[in-house]
C-alpha cells in the first residue's frame, strides 16, 4: 500500500509518523458523517487488510477516548477533507478481506472491538457471497440508507449493494419527508430500517393523504428488511400490507454476528418468531434460554485485545465453536426462533443499543452524583427511552448539562427520579425491572 499523506492525527491513540504506510491489520478510527466517500474509504481499507473503526462522529471528546484507547488506531480521520485525503493513498475498493471493527459496549461499560482479522481469500469471498446470496444484491439495485452508516447493518447493506455494482442513495440524518421525496425520485430497490424509521414514515405517509396529498409508490421495492429493536404488532402488518408481496423481511442479529432471517409471511404463520438461522449456522439454546450461534469460519471473531471476554463469548461444541451475546429466547421443533428477551441490561431506543453500565459510569463522575441506575421505560415512537434513577446532592439541570457534555445524543437520559437509596439484590445489583416498573405505573395504583 503507498504511504499515507500527511493526516492530521488528533488524539493520543493516533500513530505520529502521518507519512507511515498503512499495513495490514491497521486500524482507522473513522468519525466523519456518512456519505460516498465514506462508503468509498471503508471498502478501500478493507480490500487492502486495513480495519476501519466507524464510530458516531458525535461522540464526546471523553467517549472517544474511552473507546479508543483500548482499541490502538493507527489513524483518527474526524474531517471530510482528511477522509478524501486518505482515499486517495488507497487501493481501489475490490473484495473486503475483513469486516470493519465495529464496536460494541456490553454490561461492564467498558467498548470492545468486534475483530474479525485478516481473512484468506477463501473466506474472503464467502463473506461477500454469503450476503449476496442471502439478499440477492445485484447490479441494478439502488440502496436506500436510512440508519447512520457508523451502524453495522445499514453498513452491512450499502457494502454489500456497492460490491454487487448497484448504487446507493444517502438522504442524510433521517428525515421522513427527506425519505419520502427519495423514494420518488431515486425509485430505491432495497432498503433497511428500524422500527422507530417505519412508525415515523407511516405517521408522515398518513399526513399526507389527510392533507390531500398522495404517498409514494413503492413497487420500486423488493426488499425492506428491519432490524434492532421489536417491532410493534400494528407497525409489522402495515409494513406488509404496503410494500410489494414477499418484498419484507425480518432478521435478527449483533454486532458480533448474524443470527437469523425471517420472511414477514413467515412471520405471519408463527407470530413473534424472527426467523430460523442463516445459512451455515447452527442455533441452540441452554435450559436458561441463553441462546448460542456456531458460524463458518469467515464469520468467527474476537474481541480484540480482550482474550478474557473472547473466551466468555465462545464455547467448544460438537459442531464447532459457537458464541453467544447473552441473549435469551426459545427454538421451536421447526428451527424458528422466538426472543425472550435481549440482554438483561440492553437499552433499544431508536434502534441504537444503549448499554446503562457506560452510561452510569458517565454520571457517575457528575460532581453530586453518589449512586446512579440507568434503565429502560417504553416508548410508543423510540421503542425504549433511557431515563435514570439518581441519589446524591444534584439537580436534574445539573445532569443534563453533564450528560450533553459527556454523551452523545441517544445515550442521554430523558428524564431522571431522584431517590434515597436505589433498590438492589442482596449480591447488590441494581434491580432496573423495579424502577421500570415504577416509572410505567401510574401513582396510587
Amino acid at each position: 500500500m503507498p504511504p499515507v499523506s500527511p493526516i492530521r492525527t488528533s488524539g493520543p491513540y493516533c500513530d505520529p509518523v502521518a507519512n507511515r504506510a498503512l499495513s495490514e491489520g491497521d486500524r482507522v478510527a473513522l468519525l466523519v458523517p456518512g456519505s460516498h466517500a465514506y462508503l468509498d474509504v471503508v471498502l478501500r481499507l478493507l480490500t487492502g487488510g486495513v480495519f476501519p473503526i466507524p464510530l458516531d462522529p458525535r461522540l464526546t471528546t471523553a467517549e472517544r477516548e474511552r473507546i479508543l484507547s483500548g482499541l490502538d488506531p493507527t489513524l483518527f480521520v474526524d474531517d471530510e477533507q482528511d477522509l478524501a485525503e486518505l482515499a486517495a493513498t488507497l487501493p481501489e475498493a475490490g473484495v473486503p478481506r475483513g469486516r470493519p471493527m465495529h464496536c460494541t459496549s456490553g454490561t461492564t461499560g467498558t467498548p470492545k472491538g468486534v475483530w474479525s482479522g485478516l481473512l484468506d481469500d477463501a473466506a474472503a469471498a464467502a463473506l461477500v457471497d454469503e450476503e449476496r446470496e442471502l439478499w440477492g444484491f445485484r447490479s441494478d439495485d439502488v440502496n436506500l440508507v436510512l440508519s447512520p452508516l457508523y451502524h453495522s447493518a445499514p453498513l452491512r447493506f450499502a457494502m454489500g449493494t456497492l460490491l454487487a455494482g448497484g448504487r446507493v442513495v444517502i438522504p442524510g440524518p433521517f428525515d421522513p419527508e427527506a425519505v419520502t421525496a427519495a423514494i420518488e425520485r431515486d425509485r430505491p430497490t432495497t432498503m433497511f430500517c428500524v422500527p422507530t424509521h417505519l412508525q415515523r414514515l407511516f405517521a408522515h405517509w398518513d399526513a399526507l393523504l389527510d392533507s390531500g396529498a398522495s404517498v409514494p409508490d413503492l413497487t420500486c421495492f423488493r426488499l425492506v428488511a428491519h432490524a434492532g429493536a421489536p417491532c410493534p404488532t400494528d407497525v409489522k402488518r402495515r409494513l406488509i400490507e404496503l410494500f410489494p408481496p414477499g418484498s419484507t423481511w425480518e432478521f435478527y442479529g449483533s454486532t458480533e454476528g448474524q443470527f437469523t432471517a425471517c420472511r414477514s409471511e413467515e412471520w405471519r404463520e408463527r407470530p413473534g418468531t424472527v426467523g430460523r438461522a442463516r445459512p451455515g449456522r447452527r442455533l441452540t439454546a441452554d435450559p436458561d434460554g441463553t441462546l448460542w450461534c456456531v458460524v463458518p469460519d469467515h464469520a468467527r471473531f474476537t474481541y480484540y485485545g480482550d482474550p478474557e471476554k473472547t473466551a466468555a463469548a465462545w464455547r467448544e461444541t460438537d459442531d464447532g465453536p459457537a458464541f453467544t451475546v447473552g441473549d435469551h429466547g426459545r427454538i421451536d421443533d421447526d428451527g424458528y426462533v422466538y426472543l425472550d428477551g435481549r440482554r438483561e441490561d440492553l437499552i433499544i431506543s431508536g434502534g441504537v443499543n444503549v448499554y446503562p453500565a457506560e452510561v452510569e459510569q458517565v454520571l457517575g463522575e457528575c460532581p453530586g452524583v453518589d449512586d446512579v441506575a440507568v434503565y429502560g421505560v417504553p416508548d410508543p415512537e423510540w421503542g425504549q427511552r433511557v431515563c435514570a434513577a439518581v441519589v446524591g446532592e444534584v439537580d436534574e439541570d445539573e445532569l443534563a448539562s453533564y450528560a450533553r457534555s459527556h454523551l452523545a445524543p441517544p445515550k442521554r437520559p430523558k428524564s431522571y427520579v431522584f431517590r434515597d437509596v436505589l433498590p438492589r439484590t442482596l449480591t447488590g445489583k441494581v434491580r432496573r425491572t423495579e424502577l421500570t416498573a415504577e416509572a410505567v405505573t401510574p401513582p396510587g395504583s
